[in-house]
């Protein structure tokens, strides 16, 4: 069970970090919205290896029978391996490429605040809150360690669940 739960938590961390580095890479204005979409359809397709690493513990290793809890087990620890290569990777990308993301982020929110004709008394508001968010960001590494978790992980643990309803099997079939 160690090998498949390693094999396809570094397969999914993997795939979810090109994805990170690629959206951020592309995002500016008008594709910071796609670059999220992005983000978060490729964190759903790296968490399908949730999926067929429980097809292949039980199918190969369990004689087809696995419980909701085992099914579990194998994709909450495939996304927790995922979503820390997810976080280290950013980590060493905020820090060295891109230490100025929340700048660019907070700039393209105003900008379509401002597009879609809010007040300046909002925008200005908003404007503040984000740079004070922003610094905290920068300067503290556990919030954006913590953050950057709540950004991936519940996605992980929701298809974990998925999956474990989905796959769980009491009595193997008979072939």
């Amino acid at each position: 069970m160690k090998k498949i739960i390693l094999t396809y938590g570094l397969l999914s961390g993997l795939l979810c970090s090109i994805w990170i580095i690629f959206s951020v890479y592309i995002a500016t204005d008008d594709l910071m919205d796609i670059g999220m979409i992005v983000g978060f359809a490729s964190m759903i397709l790296a968490f399908s290896f949730i999926f067929v690493a429980i097809i292949k513990y039980r199918n190969n290793y369990n004689q087809g029978v696995i419980s909701f809890g085992n099914a579990f087990k194998i994709g909450v620890t495939i996304a927790l391996i995922a979503s820390t290569i997810y976080v280290l990777v950013w980590m060493i990308y905020f820090q060295f490429y891109c230490p100025d993301f929340f700048e660019k982020y907070t700039e393209s929110y105003i900008n379509k605040m401002k597009a879609s004709g809010a007040s300046q008394e909002l925008m200005d508001t908003t404007f503040k809150k984000m740079q004070e968010d922003g610094i905290y960001y920068k300067n503290n590494a556990w919030y954006r360690i913590f953050m950057t978790y709540l950004e991936i992980l519940p996605v992980g643990i929701i298809i974990s669940l998925i999956a474990a309803l989905i796959l769980k099997r009491k009595v193997a079939k008979s072939q």
